[in-house]
């Protein structure tokens, strides 16, 4: 019997990638950049299963194309890149990766905060091009104390949980905001749920952890920002366009807010003209918060995992559209 075809659209980590290749009938794009959006579609008309990353636009024009295609399984925890609409309706499964990452992300969004709260990488900077001419100065490159602040984290998922779990050991006040209150979890890390509006006006420290959803389109714009202290720093590891970018901009340009750490960007990659990037009061990042080398490779088994269920007959593991019947 004839191997199923499997479309890989960039090369993962081995301990995934062995397996697929072992399993099914592999093609792996092998270039750096990704594949061109008519290569997937192309190659939609070919193959039993893809294996996408967020960049990937999986849409009718693939679905439609894929008169073969019977799977989508997705390198990522987020999968707003896939129509997954219109898969049920075609009858294609779609999975991803969800928890693996949930603690390697958490680290991040923290790795971000304290950058951007003692600025290291102005300091860094300030180093390496030779600013540094004098031994100690009581104002030289002052940040701002991250022990005994306010942090307020949108999103009490398993990030944001996370992230409240680090917090208890620089032993912050902790506040959360949420489309569903999580009592569960209130007394077990000792944080407060309160409205978006008072996280906002409260905390000294701001930090994102919501899918993207039409509701949190730039959840984050120019009144929110107003909304926050001058002191305060916002925290991105979501998803860029939960954040409106140019209100952001002028904010951390006037003043509004103190700083912001960014690891998402409304466009990726983002172009070297965003002004965000002339700015010393922002770090930013590559959108690389779950890439450690043991989640990726945790991943790329989770990916082959959901192949593998699916074409021996089980349900995949992570399943996204559990109401899907089989093509």
């Amino acid at each position: 019997m004839a191997k199923p075809r499997v479309y890989v659209t960039r090369e993962i980590p081995s301990r995934g990638l062995d397996i697929i290749k072992e399993r099914f009938d592999a093609e792996i794009w092998p270039e750096y950049a990704p594949p061109p959006k008519e290569q997937i579609v192309r190659k939609a008309t070919e193959v039993d299963a893809l294996v996408t990353i967020l960049s990937d636009q999986i849409d009718s024009a693939v679905f439609s194309a894929g008169t073969k295609l019977k799977i989508v399984s997705q390198f990522a925890v987020g999968y707003n890149n896939i129509d997954v609409q219109e898969a049920t309706k075609k009858g294609i499964y779609v999975t991803n990766t969800p928890g693996v990452l949930t603690e390697t992300t958490a680290d991040f969004a923290w790795a971000l905060l304290m950058a951007v709260a003692r600025r290291v990488v102005e300091a860094d900077k300030y180093v390496r091009m030779g600013k540094w001419k004098v031994g100690w100065h009581p104002t030289m490159l002052q940040g701002r104390d991250v022990y005994g602040s306010t942090l307020g984290v949108v999103g009490l998922g398993r990030i944001g949980e996370a992230i409240a779990r680090r917090a208890k050991g620089f032993q912050m006040k902790l506040l959360y905001s949420d489309v569903s209150r999580r009592k569960d979890l209130e007394d077990k890390l000792g944080i407060e749920y309160v409205d978006l509006d008072t996280l906002l006006q409260k905390a000294d420290f701001v930090t994102v952890h919501v899918p993207l959803l039409k509701d949190t389109f730039h959840l984050i714009d120019e009144g929110k920002l107003k909304q926050m202290k001058k002191t305060s720093i916002l925290i991105n590891n979501a998803r860029g366009p939960v954040i409106d970018e140019k209100a952001l901009f002028t904010a951390l340009k006037e003043g509004w807010i103190a700083g912001a750490g960014l690891d998402v960007f409304e466009e990726e990659p983002t172009p070297q003209q965003n002004p965000l990037l002339t700015l010393e009061n922002v770090v930013v990042a590559p959108h690389i918060s779950s890439s450690s080398h043991q989640t990726r490779s945790r991943m790329a088994a989770m990916v082959a995992e959901n192949l593998v269920a699916f074409f021996e007959g089980r349900i995949p593991p992570n399943l996204v559209n559990k109401d899907v019947k089989v093509k």
